[in-house]
């Protein structure tokens, strides 16, 4: 046999799941395959490079150099042919076959689903993914092509590659904790030798490269209490955990009714950020119909305000 003839998605995901699980038998398991056929299948494979893919000097199936190059490559083959079979889609409908929308924490998450409402209204052959995203996940989860729009970008106008932005609208973020938080009682401006005394709650940056990872609003060597969400933040600042910058509008009805209070800080008594969407360019085929719904959508003034302000309290 070929390489050609041997190096199929379903091989590349068997030679994965095998590196997954650490052994034949137990890739065998999860396959629900006898563990005879999967040792033959990627003997097969590695007949047909002439390269072993796994040492199997210990009990422990481990990938070799030439094994985990396979799966790297793999992995662009894998992608290549999904890009494909979504360009194919293209061409004969118009519709993108998946179209993913990368939302920032701080954005309204039920203006999101009302949005995804109306565009299944329109029974498109589209699917539709929506992901969670934070600071610079947000505008890196398009970039790196896992997503086709992304919301609540902080993005300069044609300052990165093959990527469209428009503005989106200010977001207004204030200081707020618990009234029975100790930093609730605090002199304002409260310094940072005070701050620093005490535990910050913060978002985690969703971004998958741990160098462009930012931190907002954080002292050096400050306690932090690290949360998936701008939702878990919240909760947690109700909880007297911490304090921190919310976004106003989520935090407005809780400081309203006496379960936050807002304290001036001096490192930044009030932050305002101004924040966009951005897409992706469409290349040759221009930009499909599902993103072309969806910047649509976007060029409503109150769409754009629902989407910074409309944020539902518990």
């Amino acid at each position: 046999m070929t390489p050609r003839d041997v190096l199929t998605p379903d091989a590349l995901a068997l030679v994965q799941a095998v590196a997954d699980q650490g052994s034949f038998a137990a890739a065998a398991r999860e396959l629900g395959l006898v563990p005879s056929a999967v040792t033959y299948r990627v003997r097969q494979v590695e007949d047909a490079l002439d390269v072993l893919l796994f040492d199997r000097s210990s009990r422990q199936a481990r990938l070799t150099a030439a094994g985990n190059e396979l799966l790297c490559a793999g992995q662009q083959l894998l992608q290549d042919i999904d890009a494909m079979a979504n360009r194919v889609k293209r061409v004969a409908t118009g519709w993108e076959a998946e179209f993913t929308v990368a939302v920032d924490v701080a954005l309204s998450c039920s203006t999101v689903m009302e949005l995804a409402e109306s565009f299944y209204a329109l029974q498109p052959t589209t699917r539709l993914r929506v992901r969670e995203e934070a600071l610079a996940g947000t505008l890196e989860a398009l970039t790196s092509g896992r997503a086709d729009l992304a919301l609540g970008v902080v993005v300069e106008p044609g300052t990165t590659p093959g990527i469209q932005s428009h503005e989106l609208g200010d977001m207004l973020f204030v200081y707020c904790m618990a009234p029975h938080h100790p930093l609730a009682a605090a002199t304002e401006p409260i310094g940072d030798e005070v701050l620093i005394r005490h535990r910050a709650v913060a978002v985690a940056d969703s971004t998958q490269l741990r160098n462009n990872a930012v931190t907002m609003g954080l002292l050096a060597g400050q306690d932090v209490f690290t949360v998936p969400t701008m939702r878990a933040k919240l909760d947690a600042q109700l909880r007297g955990l911490g304090g921190g910058f919310l976004p106003e509008p989520m935090a407005r009805p809780y400081i309203e009714n006496g379960r936050l209070v807002v304290r001036e800080v001096q490192r930044s008594a009030r932050r305002q950020q101004r924040l966009g969407y951005a897409w992706r360019s469409g290349g040759p085929l221009g930009p499909g119909r599902a993103l072309q719904w969806w910047l649509a959508q976007l060029e409503s003034p109150a769409t754009r305000g629902a989407l910074l302000e409309r944020h539902r309290s518990s």
